[in-house]
């Protein structure tokens, strides 16, 4: 038993009882669900900082058998993404993909920052949806230990014209190659060179790159089937019109 002091994301708020809350919170210790008594009040101080998305500092104490919320300091609640039905359809997307893959007491300190970084890029600027979804979907994997390979072909180790990815072979193939994979995607140099910078940039610097709309739909098939075969189960961004 104890204080807690840590930073985190709500991923899930339920109502309990008349005014309060249980929360589920990403911290970068892995997943904590807690309990925020009053935190419906009107006049609650916990009222903004146990709403999902919404990131602070969060004073826990742990009894016995559950966590409980003494207090918060709410730094960011990502309201552009309250008031914008395609920017909350993506941004619950992502939230439940990060819900799945995370557990209690877990090293998740990247996983986090991809998560607020990635909101962040929803919330406040003006780039194209699929085009976040697509770089937070290859980066996650190479978290969870799916890294795609891409300093060679996955089957012949050939360095050059690497313009399919085998889904089947976790990476880049050559042309000879991945004309005979027929689960390869052919894909473009520009393609191909953004997987790169998406697997080994600074987290800081992820999303800071630009593609042509071929090439974001290219990378947004990749990114899909990829995950989908790697996660074995098919994730839709849900609720868009």
């Amino acid at each position: 038993m104890g204080i807690i002091k840590t930073k985190g994301i709500i991923l899930s708020e339920s109502n309990m009882n008349d005014f309060d809350k249980m929360v589920t919170i990403l911290t970068p210790n892995g997943k904590i669900g807690c309990a925020a008594k009053g935190a419906r009040r009107p006049k609650s101080l916990l009222m903004a900082g146990t709403q999902v998305f919404a990131f602070g500092e969060y004073m826990l104490y742990q009894g016995t058998s559950s966590y409980h919320m003494n207090s918060c300091e709410t730094i960011e609640v990502f309201y552009p993404i309250r008031i914008d039905l395609d920017k909350l359809a993506y941004s619950s997307h992502i939230t439940k993909i990060i819900s799945d893959v995370t557990d209690e007491n877990q090293n998740t300190y990247k996983i986090l920052q991809l998560f607020l970084n990635t909101l962040y890029m929803i919330s406040e600027t003006d780039k194209n949806l699929d085009f976040i979804i697509s770089v937070f979907k290859i980066r996650l994997l190479c978290y969870l230990g799916f890294t795609p390979q891409i300093s060679e072909c996955t089957n012949c180790k050939e360095k050059e014209k690497l313009n399919y990815f085998s889904l089947k072979d976790n990476g880049l193939k050559c042309i000879n190659c991945g004309r005979t994979d027929k689960g390869a995607i052919q894909i473009s140099d520009s393609t191909k060179t953004a997987i790169r910078y998406i697997i080994l940039a600074d987290a800081k610097k992820l999303f800071s790159f630009q593609l042509s709309e071929e090439n974001m739909q290219e990378l947004d098939l990749v990114s899909k089937l990829y995950f989908n075969e790697k996660l074995e189960k098919e994730y839709k961004v849900e609720g868009l019109f």
